[in-house]
C-alpha cells in the first residue's frame, strides 16, 4: 500500500540527498552484498570442495604392481612380477558415493540459506536507512515550519497583535525541533554506513537510496508450516540425517572384507621355465569387525534426527512469534494511516483556517502542527516496524527477496 507524498516523502525529494549517481535500489544493494561477501564466497568454496569430495568416491581403489627376486646367484635366480587388483564387495563404493552426495547436497543448501540471510539483513539495514531518510525529510520539513512560525509570531508581536510569550514559546519548539534535525541526521548517516557495510563501501560513496515506505501486505498464515518445511534450516538438517544414514550404509559395507586378487607370472632359472602366479588374499575378520564404527555411525544418526527435530520447533516459534508480531505492527500502522493522520491532518488544516479568520490563537496552530508531526512520527515508526517484521519473518523462513516480504 503506497503511502501519500506528503506523509512519507522519498529519499529522491530531500534536496540535500540529490546526486548525479546512479540510486541505489533494494535490488541493487542486495547483489553487490552476496557479490562481495567473504562469508558466501568461502561458502561457494565449500560447495566446490564438497563435489571433489563426491568425485573422488566413485573412483575405484588402484591397481598394485609387485616384484621380487630371490637368491642373488642368476643360475638359481627366481624372479617374479604379479599386478593384484582390490575387490570392494558389500556395496562399499555405492554407500561411499550416496555419503558423499548427501555431503554435497548440504552444503549447497547452507550456500542457498546463507544466501537468503544475507538479503534479509541487507533488506532490514536498506529500509531503515530508508526510514532515516524519511525521517530527516520530515525533519527538514517541520524545521521549515518552525521557522516560518517564528517570524510570524515576532512580526505579531511587533505588531501588538500577541504576547511576547508566545514568541518565546515559538522559539522554544523551533529549539527542539533543531534538535530533532541533528538527531536524524545522526541516525540517517549510522543506517547508511550500516547498510554500505555490507558489502565493503564506505557511507560518503553510497548513492542516494530509491525506494517508498509502504506498509506490507498481509501475511498469510495457511502455509506457514510448508514454508517451515521448506527453510534453508531444516533442508540441510533432513540432509544431514540423510548423509548420516549413508555414513551408517557405508559402516556396514565395511563390515564385509574385500578381496584382492592377483595375476603374475614367475620365471625360475634353475629349471629354465616361466610360470603362472595366481593370488587371492582375504582379511579374516575375527577381531575387527567395524563393529565400533557402525555403533558411532548409528548414534551420529540418532544425533542428526534429534537435531533435526530440535530445528523445526526452534522456527517454528520463531516464525509463529514474527508472524505475531508483523501482523500487530501492520495493524498499528494502518491504524494511524485510516484514522489518526486523518484527524490529525484535519485538525490543523481547521486551526490555520481559523487562525486566518481570528478565531484561532497562534499557539492553537502550532499544537495542531505539532501534533501532526507527531502523528507521521509515529506513522513512520510503525511502517519501518511492520517491514522489519515481515523481513524478520521471511529470514527465519529463509525468503530471500529485493522488496518486502509480503505473501498473499
Amino acid at each position: 500500500m503506497t503511502q501519500p507524498h506528503s506523509v512519507l516523502p522519498t529519499v529522491a525529494s530531500n534536496p540535500a540527498a540529490a546526486s548525479p549517481s546512479v540510486p541505489l535500489t533494494l535490488a541493487r544493494a542486495v547483489a553487490l552484498a552476496l557479490e562481495r561477501s567473504p562469508e558466501l564466497a568461502a561458502t561457494r568454496a565449500e560447495v566446490a570442495a564438497a563435489q571433489g569430495a563426491e568425485e573422488q568416491a566413485g573412483l575405484m581403489p588402484n591397481p598394485e604392481f609387485a616384484a621380487s627376486i630371490e637368491d642373488t646367484q642368476r643360475r638359481t635366480r627366481t624372479t617374479a612380477v604379479q599386478v593384484s587388483q582390490r575387490l570392494e564387495l558389500g556395496g562399499k563404493r555405492q554407500a561411499r558415493v550416496m555419503a558423499a552426495h548427501q555431503g554435497r547436497a548440504i552444503a549447497q543448501a547452507r550456500l542457498e540459506g546463507l544466501q537468503a540471510k544475507i538479503g534479509a539483513e541487507v533488506s532490514a539495514s536498506f529500509w531503515e536507512a530508508l526510514a532515516a531518510q524519511a525521517r530527516l525529510d520530515q525533519a527538514n520539513a517541520l524545521s521549515q515550519l518552525a521557522r516560518q512560525a517564528t517570524d510570524a509570531a515576532a512580526k505579531r508581536v511587533a505588531a501588538g497583535k500577541v504576547s511576547p510569550v508566545d514568541e518565546t514559546r515559538a522559539r522554544l519548539a523551533a529549539s527542539g525541533v533543531d534538535l530533532e534535525l541533528a538527531q536524524a541526521q545522526v541516525e540517517l548517516q549510522v543506517a547508511r554506513t550500516r547498510l554500505a557495510a555490507h558489502w565493503g563501501a564506505m557511507e560518503a560513496l553510497l548513492p542516494p537510496l530509491e525506494g517508498v515506505l509502504h506498509v506490507p501486505e498481509e501475511v498469510a498464515t495457511a502455509s506457514l508450516e510448508e514454508r517451515i518445511e521448506a527453510a534453508p534450516e531444516v533442508v540441510e538438517a533432513r540432509l544431514e540425517v540423510a548423509r548420516r544414514q549413508a555414513l551408517v550404509d557405508v559402516e556396514r559395507s565395511r563390515a564385509m572384507p574385500d578381496i584382492t586378487v592377483g595375476l603374475g607370472v614367475q620365471r625360475n632359472n634353475e629349471i629354465g621355465r616361466n610360470q603362472p602366479l595366481i593370488g587371492v588374499s582375504i582379511p579374516l575378520p575375527m577381531f575387527d569387525r567395524n563393529q565400533g564404527n557402525l555403533q558411532e555411525a548409528l548414534a551420529r544418526e540418532d544425533q542428526a534426527r534429534y537435531a533435526l527435530q530440535a530445528t523445526v520447533s526452534r522456527l517454528r516459534a520463531g516464525a509463529h512469534v514474527a508472524l505475531a508480531q508483523a501482523q500487530s505492527a501492520r495493524k498499528q500502522a494502518l491504524m494511524i494511516e485510516r484514522e489518526l493522520l486523518p484527524k490529525a491532518q484535519s485538525a490543523y488544516d481547521a486551526a490555520t483556517n481559523g487562525f486566518a479568520l481570528g478565531k484561532f490563537t497562534f499557539l492553537d496552530v502550532l499544537d495542531a502542527q505539532r501534533s501532526l508531526f507527531q502523528a507521521r512520527a509515529q506513522h513512520l515508526k510503525a511502517v519501518a516496524e511492520s517491514q522489519r517484521a515481515a523481513i524478520d519473518l521471511g529470514r527465519i523462513l529463509g525468503m530471500a527477496r529485493t522488496a518486502p516480504v509480503t505473501t498473499q
